[in-house]
């Protein structure tokens, strides 16, 4: 059993991870700062586990993560904390450079001191995992796939913070001896994302019959991998990655931001109609956003051959039928999420298909 110390565990992919960890037979003490996209109801589930604790406080807050580090004995770190919404990033840059850069500092400082303290055989169980984005390699062309071998070429100021926090901590690496991982993985979809990202926002777009704004022309390609599949690829690389080393997950599964407003657009025809209008007819084409990568692929063949990692969630149809469920069965969530300070999100709730 592994004592793992989770940044950001209530967010996205973060309180998936927890839910796996958990299920693995592992303790999880969950650190989350509860900003605008992190909430408890990810973890409420979880309260009851006595392998689960959970503490509320900043990463930027080094006593505070250096007490948590050595009050629970952690054997693992697995960051997921960080600002990842592109658009924010654009309007307000300031806050990635905070808690992805700065933040990733203060957690690196504070795990360095804890591992230092260690006896030998703890030293050598000890596992820093730092999680981050395929984004950090730039553009691809129409051929070819990221790689733990692509060089870094961030074109946003969210891939740009996030490639500044890869290299701190391959910096500590190798300049300290933190025994360090990095992973890096495609666009994640599946339960309790918040709805900015794309999947969440057309859904609740489409449910109130707003336009569904799509970037450009919807041409650009984005490679879906489904949270749960993300998890487990994150829980294998911390328990049997190697240290200094990085890993990529992807799913395998390219599509046109168009090609998957479409696809949510003839699920939602079956699941809640919109007669006598299709769903399709919402969609919007609206300014592109300045810096909008055109392509992302990740080529995890090295996950797959060193770690043991298969996806589960081969068909992206698959899972997107079961993420748009599950929000069709959580509104309640989504309201609560969404009415929190910083959100700004313009959701009208009164007016969702069936909320009433």
């Amino acid at each position: 059993m592994k004592t793992i110390l989770v940044t950001g565990a209530a967010g996205f992919i973060g309180s998936n991870f927890v839910e796996i960890a958990l299920k693995a037979g592992h303790r999880v003490v969950g650190y989350d700062a509860l900003t605008y996209a992190g909430h408890r109801e990810n973890l409420e589930e979880f309260e009851s586990n006595p392998n689960f604790h959970f503490i509320h406080a900043n990463i930027l807050d080094s006593a505070r993560v250096s007490a948590a580090l050595r009050e629970h004995g952690i054997t693992h770190i697995a960051h997921f904390a960080a600002e990842s919404h592109v658009d924010k990033s654009i309007t307000g840059p300031g806050a990635f450079i905070e808690t992805n850069v700065n933040g990733t500092f203060s957690l690196l400082t504070a795990a360095r001191t804890y591992f230092e303290s260690l006896s030998p055989p703890a030293k050598k169980e000890f596992r820093f995992l730092h999680v981050s984005t395929d984004e950090v390699f730039g553009t691809l062309g129409p051929t070819g796939k990221f790689s733990e071998t692509t060089p870094y070429a961030p074109n946003s100021p969210y891939s740009a913070s996030k490639a500044a926090s890869d290299l701190l901590v391959r910096a500590w690496f190798h300049t300290y001896g933190l025994p360090t991982i990095i992973t890096n993985c495609s666009n994640n979809y599946g339960p309790k994302q918040f709805p900015e990202k794309l999947i969440p926002h057309m859904i609740f777009c489409a449910l109130q019959g707003k336009e569904l704004p799509v970037y450009g022309k919807g041409e650009n390609i984005r490679d879906w991998i489904h949270v749960k599949d993300h998890a487990r690829g994150v829980l294998l690389a911390l328990t049997a990655g190697v240290p200094g080393e990085t890993y990529c997950f992807g799913g395998n599964s390219e599509r046109t931001n168009l090609d998957v407003v479409r696809a949510l657009c003839a699920k939602l025809d079956e699941a809640r109609p919109l007669k006598p209008r299709r769903y399709e007819d919402l969609i919007r084409f609206v300014t592109d956003r300045p810096g909008h990568d055109f392509r992302y692929a990740i080529d995890d063949s090295k996950a797959q051959r060193e770690l043991g990692f298969v996806r589960e969630y081969s068909r992206f149809e698959d899972g997107l039928q079961e993420t748009l469920r599950w929000y069709l069965s959580n509104l309640e969530w989504s309201k609560k999420v969404t009415s929190k300070p910083g959100a700004k999100t313009t959701y009208d709730w009164s007016a969702l298909s069936g909320s009433k």
